[in-house]
């Protein structure tokens, strides 16, 4: 097949329409690519899922499993364990299972499928430390309205390309006109999905209602939308006031969106196989709080997760001043929280260690100091390391590069006595070398064995 066809495929993501950037890896995509769907199966196709939801079953039922949430509980309760290992192929899924793969053809099959043998494709090609679960999620539907002036994006002419953010609030007097989203849950067609769910997968696997409203509550991606990048650049300097007036009001915003989504029973645990921002998995035996009422699941029973990459290039201490201050509060209404994602946090956690309360783990980007970071982070919080994804992105990786670094942070951070998670993500391609992701695992799972 030629390169050109190949990316084709992979731009078509789930076909029939279906657009997904992340292979159904982040549950808040997963909600919305699922609502686009009608609640319904063509004939053949409930029996079709059922077949891999048992497939599913039987690979959560290995004693494997029970081995690997018992590492990730002890790691998330700073408890001494081997580096855990984690890969997500992320962007590059539709090269490991183009839509011209899947076999039901309605919307949500479709769907429902990429994840079933997403699960599958995980427990036996690639093999890392992801827990398998008989955990099938099914998400609510919503609508959310904007903060009272749209952003606009100006994109490349080739798909998925490169993009610009354009200035909507080009003039500060109109921050009058910013106001609090609103939340239109649409319960009916929620229990559509849910019933059907049911219909397909009892008896196989556990069907839940599972959300997850954001990414990030890091707030500065709404600030670089409203205002554009390089004017943020220059309001730190220019416009002071004004960023602290705009900051003051995100932050506001989002914790009445918390007060809403507890107060409309519409927040779900994260403390089990769920991806918690992007380091891994929130198997924790410390969450929900003592008190806990299933009924009505508070954001003091959750993981929190903030980060603030727009701004990698401001100083700290303006990092501080106009970013983590605002974040903060929003993020100590967490029951524990993760901090960071691709910015480099070498000289930014001094701030956050000291403002995010209930701090456990900490990113380390691939352009971190290893030994800097261990010597901050030591046992403090867990170490959840990114390599760098462009090194498994091309047709032939150099193995023995990235094996060197992971030996060289597994032995630092094993110096520093840190609590070690070791994350492959953001991969935009494995060059259509499914492979590259096998191989990583095994690499990395090897290196870290020698520190059981």
């Amino acid at each position: 097949m030629m390169n050109e066809d190949r990316m084709r495929i992979k731009q078509e993501m789930l076909g029939n329409g279906i657009t997904d950037h992340n292979g159904l890896s982040w549950l808040c995509s997963y909600m919305a690519t699922q609502a686009k769907a009608a609640p319904a199966l063509l004939p053949g196709e409930k029996e079709l899922l059922r077949q891999f939801a048992r497939k599913v079953a039987q690979l959560a039922e290995e004693p494997v499993q029970e081995e690997r949430k018992d590492l990730w509980f002890r790691n998330r309760s700073l408890l001494k364990t081997r580096p855990l290992v984690f890969i997500d192929p992320e962007y590059a899924w539709y090269e490991i299972l183009p839509h011209t793969s899947l076999l039901c053809r309605s919307d949500l099959g479709r769907i429902w499928e990429m994840r079933l043998r997403k699960e599958i494709f995980w427990q036996e090609r690639i093999g890392d430390d992801r827990v398998c679960t008989k955990v099938f999620p099914v998400c609510s539907v919503f609508d959310r309205s904007g903060l009272g002036i749209a952003h606009k994006e100006t994109r490349s002419a080739q798909k998925d390309g490169a993009y610009a953010i354009e200035p909507v609030l080009t003039d500060w007097d109109d921050l009058g006109k910013l106001e609090y989203r609103k939340l239109t849950v649409d319960r009916e067609k929620t229990d559509l999905y849910l019933a059907l769910a049911h219909d397909t997968f009892d008896g196989i696997l556990d069907v839940r209602l599972q959300n997850s409203w954001w990414y990030s509550d890091g707030l500065t991606d709404e600030f670089l939308y409203l205002r554009g990048f390089q004017n943020m650049m220059y309001d730190l300097i220019d416009h002071p006031d004004e960023v602290h007036h705009l900051m003051a009001f995100l932050r506001d915003e989002r914790m009445h969106m918390l007060d809403v989504l507890e107060r409309e029973h519409l927040l779900t645990l994260n403390n089990g196989g769920d991806f918690i921002g992007t380091g891994g998995y929130g198997w924790c035996g410390e969450l929900p709080q003592d008190g806990f009422d299933p009924a009505a699941v508070c954001v003091r029973d959750l993981w929190g997760y903030a980060e603030s990459q727009a701004s990698v290039s401001v100083s700290p201490a303006m990092f501080d001043e106009f970013f983590l201050t605002y974040q903060a509060p929003v993020l100590n209404r967490f029951g524990l929280n993760f901090y960071g994602c691709c910015e480099k946090m070498d000289e930014r956690l001094c701030y956050v260690r000291r403002k995010v309360e209930r701090l456990r783990i900490v990113s380390v980007s691939p352009w971190s100091d290893v030994r800097g970071m261990a010597e901050q982070i030591r046992s403090d919080f867990v170490y959840c390391w990114k390599q760098n994804p462009a090194l498994i992105a091309v047709e032939k990786p150099d193995w023995e590069l990235i094996r060197r670094e992971l030996r060289n942070v597994f032995a630092v951070t094993a110096e520093y006595d840190c609590r070690v998670n070791v994350l492959m993500r953001d991969i935009r391609t494995l060059a259509f070398h499914p492979e590259n992701a096998s191989v990583w695992a095994a690499i990395a799972l090897e290196e870290a064995e020698k520190y059981r």
